[in-house]
């Protein structure tokens, strides 16, 4: 193993394994929830994905501490970098007193969607419950990638299985009513994610309220000696600047799935609706190492580009896809080939009499072909996040899902297309993404970005 590639799985595996457990959280909870039924098991996937879809863009935005952090321990600026933890858990305190706010406005917005009754019902008390974890699920993310910044991608690790653990102990008491608790099904599923989300923040938390600092950072001599010093307005507006623009990627291509998701597939009906959210679970196991894998080359990136030396910057990026790609063509090939197996899992009978299992099979198989386009849409978008191109990503994402993902699949279900058809219109996208973000990367543009403001007069 050679020495890059050594140093990208030191920082990827503990990333790979708390994308792993986030992903499983959504796993456990389909699974566990779906012997209720196809209505609930539909109200709680499509639910998690709303509240998903609430917290995304603050979530986003603090994903650029991670950049933030990698850059200004490259230029030996420990104090600005630890700042910038601060600045992620203030939008992350802001964001959940505008999830509060929300609560009474869930009843509303599901109601405007095309669910049957018994869904909508059960998806408005999912949603309005879940949204009193939004806060601490962003905080994480915050604190996780500040020290995935550092070189220290345990502490996410930390939080995702201290959740992770939490969740499917809770929805195995509060789920089926264990112990002499109540059986409360899919309410009991969204409590569950709110404890195990304020036990994983609580896991983190208690780590940076004591001020550690990973042992490579300690030892690298500082330029500031006065330690992290008063919040600065300046550096907060920064953060929001570069970060925005990644939220609003995240927030509006997320946003072009949700109405892919409510609006479009919805009109074939809840049993395709419920075997897509399944597929999307299984798919969220392969996605899920890949964007560790991604996010730990993302840390490389910002390191080289922070201690001057980008020329280093496209070797990783192809040690970084080439290991991505290679686990998302591993797990593509499963699903191609033992599909009605791994549905199975999600049917509440014998496999060859589940409708949803069969309709799940064949949407899982065609999934398989986007996986390696999947791999280095991560992997250079990524890299790009780490320099600071986050806008022009952001403009990419967003015109190819609503100029063409979207039209597409409205197209092909007016045409009476039915769910294969509109889940083989994502291949599409996947596809122009990844071209898009080749030639981007390839151009050179990133070269040019000034993430930290080294090369402007220092913010005071």
């Amino acid at each position: 193993m050679t020495a890059g590639l050594r140093q990208l799985m030191i920082l990827a595996w503990p990333i790979v394994l708390a994308r792993s457990a986030q992903g499983a959280i959504g796993f456990a909870d389909a699974a566990m929830i779906a012997h209720l039924g196809e209505d609930a098991l539909a109200a709680t996937t499509t639910g998690a994905l709303n509240a998903f879809g609430l917290m995304i863009l603050p979530m986003g935005i603090v994903f650029i501490v991670q950049s933030f952090a990698a850059q200004l321990v490259g230029q030996r600026d420990l104090g600005g970098a630890r700042r910038y933890a601060w600045y992620g858990l203030l939008l992350a305190g802001l964001t959940q007193v505008a999830a509060i706010a929300a609560i009474p406005l869930v009843g509303l917005a599901v109601a405007q969607l095309n669910y049957t009754p018994a869904v909508q019902v059960l998806l408005t008390s999912y949603v309005a419950i879940r949204l009193l974890g939004v806060g601490p699920a962003v905080a994480i993310e915050a604190l996780g990638n500040w020290y995935g910044g550092l070189g220290d991608t345990r502490l996410a690790l930390l939080a995702s299985v201290t959740a992770m653990i939490a969740n499917i102990g809770l929805n195995w008491l509060l789920i089926y009513g264990h112990l002499g608790l109540p059986a409360l099904g899919v309410e009991g599923a969204a409590i569950a994610s709110v404890i195990a989300t304020w036990l994983g923040l609580a896991a983190i938390a208690v780590v940076f309220a004591r001020g550690y600092m990973p042992g490579t950072v300690r030892s690298t001599p500082p330029v500031e000696q006065s330690g992290v010093g008063a919040l600065r307005w300046p550096e907060f507006t920064r953060m929001l600047r570069f970060g925005l623009p990644n939220g609003l990627n995240w927030f509006l291509e997320f946003s072009a799935f949700l109405v892919f998701v409510n609006l479009i597939f919805a009109d074939l009906g809840t049993l395709a609706v419920a075997a897509l959210m399944a597929v999307m679970q299984v798919n969220s196991i392969a996605f899920m190492p890949a964007f560790g894998l991604s996010s730990a080359g993302a840390i490389l990136v910002g390191t080289a580009i922070g201690a001057g030396t980008p020329d280093l910057v496209p070797a990783i990026v192809k040690r970084t896809a080439l290991v991505a790609a290679s686990w998302q063509g591993m797990v593509g090939a499963i699903y191609f080939l033992f599909p009605v197996p791994i549905m199975a899992l999600f049917a509440r009978d014998d496999v060859a009499a589940s409708e949803l299992a069969r309709l799940g099979a064949v949407l899982l198989a065609i999934s398989a072909a986007w996986q390696l386009f999947d791999a280095a849409v991560m992997t250079i978008s990524e890299a790009l996040r780490a320099a600071g191109d986050t806008a022009w990503v952001l403009w990419a994402r967003v015109g190819l899902a609503w100029a063409v993902w979207l039209p597409l699949s409205l197209w092909v279900v007016k045409a009476g297309g039915g769910p294969p058809e509109a889940t083989a219109c994502m291949v599409v996208y996947f596809v122009t993404l990844a071209a898009a973000v080749f030639w981007r990367f390839r151009s050179g543009a990133w070269r040019h970005i000034d993430l930290t403001g080294a090369r402007e007069p220092q913010l005071v």
